[in-house]
């Protein structure tokens, strides 16, 4: 389907929506805004709306079937700005999903959203995991349910994310350490049993910003209930958030001790999952965690 083919359904399938597009017959006007080889990114105003549409391939279904669960989870907790979702589907050969479009702008990574996101992992579950899988970027991330977080940390986040370096080659150093990293798991987190809190999942300072006001504001979430501290963990792993956030947040949740450890830990994650998407580049980082967490350990 060519793109003015699947841009007039999506208008048309927009148009009979009730309570998505407000009153008015103006004419459509399409603009790319990016995106990559897995999705395309688009601003589509509607006078007087305004929609951020996101699109890719329709395999790429559940993964933005995700995205949209995941956003509507959080908006329904009432403690951070997201944006809305309208609409997710399929059209023809074509997956997409609608979203308000919000004006965002630099910042937010202050007290404001460490507050907030305080109050987003004081939403709970009896267990760690999600009703379904999602994507962390574009990799599967699994989400079965666990009483205990570190046998889900272990294998749903780590397991994973080594069997796939070593699938894509990464035979060395990291393959000859992964069954001695994943059976230390359970002793670095011996006597720590965090509640499982909702996580955005995928907290970068690429993923927060906020609005003229002053809002903060999140996307592009690969929400499940883990250890809040696995969203803190990831804000250091590439900087960019200021230190009144992280001041906001331990006033409002202080921090149990260990978190130094955890973090490390944590995000081992991310950087197996950067070695997975982006390649060689992030080895070096991942064997230097390794090294340090069996270190640790010992």
């Amino acid at each position: 389907m060519t793109a003015a083919r699947w841009q007039s359904a999506l208008v048309e399938a927009l148009r009979a929506t009730p309570g998505v597009v407000a009153s008015g017959t103006g004419v459509a006007r399409w603009s790319s805004i990016g995106g990559s080889a897995l999705s395309a990114v688009w601003s589509l105003a509607l006078p007087p709306s305004r929609f951020f549409v996101k699109v890719a391939s329709a395999s790429r279904l559940d993964m933005l079937a995700a995205e949209a669960e995941a956003l509507h989870a959080i908006r329904r907790t009432q403690t951070i700005r997201v944006p809305q979702v309208f609409t997710h589907g399929e059209l023809a050969d074509v997956a997409f999903i609608v979203l308000e479009w919000l004006d965002v702008v630099d910042g937010g990574r202050g007290a404001a959203l460490g507050q907030a996101l305080a109050s987003l992992h004081a939403v709970s579950a009896p267990r760690f995991g999600w009703h379904r899988d999602n994507t962390i970027g574009t990799t599967p991330q699994r989400n079965d349910w666990h009483d205990d977080w570190a046998t889900f940390f272990r294998d749903c986040r780590l397991a994973p994310q080594f069997a796939l370096a070593c699938a894509s080659g990464y035979d060395g150093r990291l393959r000859r350490d992964q069954d001695r990293m994943l059976a230390v798991v359970d002793a670095l987190l011996a006597g720590y049993c965090p509640q499982a809190s909702l996580l955005h999942g995928d907290l970068w300072a690429g993923n927060a910003g906020q609005l003229a006001d002053g809002t903060p504001v999140v996307y592009d979430p690969a929400t499940y209930f883990g250890d809040r501290e696995a969203d803190l963990a990831m804000t250091e792993l590439f900087g960019g958030f200021s230190p009144a956030f992280y001041a906001a947040y331990t006033d409002a949740a202080p921090l149990d001790d260990g978190y130094p450890l955890r973090r490390t830990l944590y995000n081992l994650y991310h950087v197996l999952n950067h070695l997975n998407l982006f390649g060689r580049a992030y080895l070096r980082r991942a064997e230097a965690i390794v090294d340090e967490l069996l270190r640790l350990a010992a």
